[in-house]
């Protein structure tokens, strides 16, 4: 299955990266990989995640309170609309396509 990123993803996850590496030094850098394992997942196994809205589905980092929205578009292609703070609004990214 292929992975497409919404262009706001690029930019939530400089943000998230540059926060988390002015906290701890390579900190940046592993939520980066646990990122990119997360999408490796979810795109093995869309269907698994729940549900959301409609076309809308979640999955949960493990390592760090972050949220991935993503939907599938066709057969083998999901994209990935939004990476969210569990503790942001729940609308957050969701109205992305």
């Amino acid at each position: 299955m292929r992975v497409d990123y919404h262009p706001a993803v690029e930019g939530e996850l400089k943000e998230i990266r540059d926060y988390y590496e002015e906290r701890s030094l390579g900190l940046g850098l592993a939520f980066v990989d646990d990122f990119e394992r997360q999408v490796l997942r979810t795109a093995t196994t869309p269907e698994r995640w729940m549900v959301v809205t409609r076309d809308i589905r979640r999955c949960l980092m493990r390592r760090f309170p972050y949220i991935i929205y993503f939907r599938r578009v066709g057969a083998e292609l999901i994209r990935i609309t939004a990476v969210r703070h569990q503790r942001r609004h729940p609308q957050y990214g969701r109205d992305r396509k």
